[in-house]
C-alpha cells in the first residue's frame, strides 16, 4: 500500500479558493466518508485548515486515484475541478511521506515555524480515526510524522523563526498595553488570541461564543469577561482590538454595526468580518490575505535549516524501515516452509526408525533444525538489509521465486502482524 497526498494550501491558491474549498464539520465527515468509499482508495484522512485542504489516502494505484479524489473535493466544494487542478498539488510515496513531515514541522504553513499545524494534523488523524477511515498505513506514517513534528519543535529554534497566525496578525497593530479587545468564538484560534492578547498587555479581554458556557471558561481563562453572542454588536462600540475565527460560514461583522476606528483581525475562512469594513474611517482590517502579503515568518535562517536537516534525517530512517518492513513476511514465509520440511521430514524418519529412543529423537530433531537455522541465517539477515536499500522489494521477490514461496502467504503474515 502506497500514500499519496493531495491538496492545495496558500503557496499554491490564493485564499480567496481556499475559502471556497474549506471543509468543517459534518461537510468535512462527508467528503470524508466518500472519498473512503471510492474504489481506489483504502484509507483516508483529510487535513483542512485556514490556510490548506489536503488529503492523505492509502491506495494500490496512482492515477486512478488522483483522478477520484480530484472528482470528489471538486464536487463536494462546488468549485469546478478545472479550476482546482491549477493549484493542486499530488505528492506519492516518499514525496508525500516527506511533504506531511515538513507539514508538521511548520516549513510549510503560512507564517513559518507556527506549531498549530501540530494540534490540526492530530485532530484530523483523530477524525480519521473515530470515523474508520484511517487504518494500519496512515496511522503509522502520522503518528511518526507528530513525534518528527514535536522533535522539531523541541530540539530546534523553528518556534522563534516565526509565530502562529494569531502573533503575525496582532503584530500589524502596535502596542497593546491598555487596550480593550473583544475575541469572537472560543475554539482552538480564540483561546490561542486570548491568550497572546494577555501576555501582550491587554487589559480588558471580552469573550463572545454562541455557547456561552465555553465562553466563560476561556475568559476566565485570561482573566476577562464572557458576554452573549447576541451581543457581539453592543462590544464593537467600546472595543479597540477584535479577533474573529468561527468558521461560521457567513460575515458576522459588517461595516453598518462599526461605530469607532479598530483594529480587526479575522483568521476565518469563511471570512466572518465583511471586507466592505475598511471602507469604515479609522478601521484597520487584517485577513489571511494581508498576513500572507506581509511575508511575517522567514523561510530562511539556521533554524529553518536545522528543521530541514532533521526532516530528511527522519524521512531516510522512516523509509529504511517501511522498505526492511515489506521483506518481513517474505522472511516469516521461508521460515514457516522451512519448518513444515523439518516436521515433515522427522515425521517420515520416525515411521523408518519406529524403535528410536526419545532422547535419540530429540537430539535429531534439534541438529536439523540448528542445520536450518544455520543456512537461513545468512540469506534472511542480508535480505533484511538489503531491504533497506532503494529497489529493495526485488530482493524479496527473489527469496519467494528462489525457494518458491507462496506469493499470498507474505501478505497474509503482513496482515497478522499490522
Amino acid at each position: 500500500m502506497s500514500v499519496l497526498a493531495i491538496g492545495l494550501s496558500h503557496r499554491t491558491a490564493p485564499v480567496a479558493l481556499l475559502e471556497r474549498v474549506s471543509l468543517t464539520g459534518d461537510a468535512l465527515v462527508k467528503f470524508l466518508h466518500d472519498v473512503q468509499q471510492d474504489v481506489n482508495v483504502a484509507e483516508t484522512m483529510v487535513v483542512s485548515t485556514c490556510n490548506r485542504v489536503e488529503l492523505y489516502v492509502a491506495v494500490d494505484r496512482f492515477h486512478p486515484a488522483v483522478t477520484s479524489v480530484g472528482r470528489l473535493l471538486g464536487l463536494h466544494t462546488g468549485v469546478p475541478v478545472e479550476e482546482l487542478t491549477p493549484h493542486l498539488y499530488v505528492h506519492f510515496e516518499e514525496r508525500a511521506v516527506e511533504h506531511l513531515f515538513s507539514v508538521v514541522c511548520g516549513l510549510d504553513s503560512m507564517v513559518v515555524g507556527e506549531g498549530q499545524i501540530l494540534g490540526q494534523v492530530r485532530q484530523a488523524l483523530k477524525l480519521g480515526q473515530r470515523q474508520g477511515t484511517v487504518g494500519a498505513t496512515l496511522n503509522e506514517l502520522v503518528q511518526q510524522a507528530l513525534r518528527v513534528g514535536k522533535r522539531a519543535h523541541h530540539d530546534t529554534g523553528i518556534d522563534q523563526a516565526g509565530a502562529s497566525l494569531v502573533s503575525a496578525g496582532l503584530a500589524l497593530a502596535g502596542d497593546l498595553a491598555g487596550r480593550r479587545a473583544l475575541v469572537v468564538g472560543a475554539g482552538s484560534m480564540s483561546s490561542l488570541a486570548a491568550v497572546t492578547l494577555a501576555r501582550a498587555g491587554v487589559t480588558d479581554i471580552v469573550v463572545a461564543n454562541r455557547t456561552y458556557e465555553r465562553g466563560v471558561r476561556l475568559a476566565e481563562s485570561v482573566g476577562g469577561r464572557a458576554v452573549e453572542f447576541a451581543s457581539v454588536a453592543r462590544e464593537l462600540g467600546s472595543a479597540d482590538i477584535v479577533i474573529t475565527c468561527t468558521g461560521a460560514g457567513r460575515h458576522l461583522i459588517t461595516a453598518d454595526m462599526l461605530t469607532r476606528g479598530a483594529f480587526l483581525l479575522d483568521l476565518a475562512l469563511s471570512h466572518d468580518i465583511d471586507p466592505e469594513v475598511r471602507s469604515v474611517p479609522g478601521v484597520m482590517l487584517v485577513d489571511l490575505e494581508t498576513i500572507q502579503q506581509s511575508g511575517i515568518g522567514s523561510r530562511e535562517g539556521d533554524a529553518v535549516d536545522s528543521v530541514r536537516a532533521l526532516v530528511a534525517e527522519e524521512l531516510r530512517a522512516y523509509l529504511d524501515a517501511e522498505r526492511a518492513a515489506r521483506v518481513t513476511p517474505t522472511v516469516v514465509a521461508l521460515r514457516s516452509k522451512a519448518a513444515g520440511v523439518v516436521e515433515s521430514e522427522l515425521g517420515r524418519l520416525l515411521m523408518r526408525v519406529p524403535d528410536l529412543d526419545e532422547r535419540a529423537r530429540d537430539e535429531v530433531a534439534m541438529t536439523v533444525q540448528r542445520v536450518v537455522d544455520k543456512l537461513l541465517h545468512e540469506p534472511t539477515v542480508r535480505v533484511k538489509r538489503l531491504a533497506a536499500c532503494p529497489g529493495g522489494d526485488h530482493y524479496a521477490e527473489a527469496l519467494r521465486e528462489l525457494f518458491n514461496l507462496d506469493p499470498k502467504l507474505p501478505e497474509a503474515v503482513r496482515e497478522v502482524e499490522l
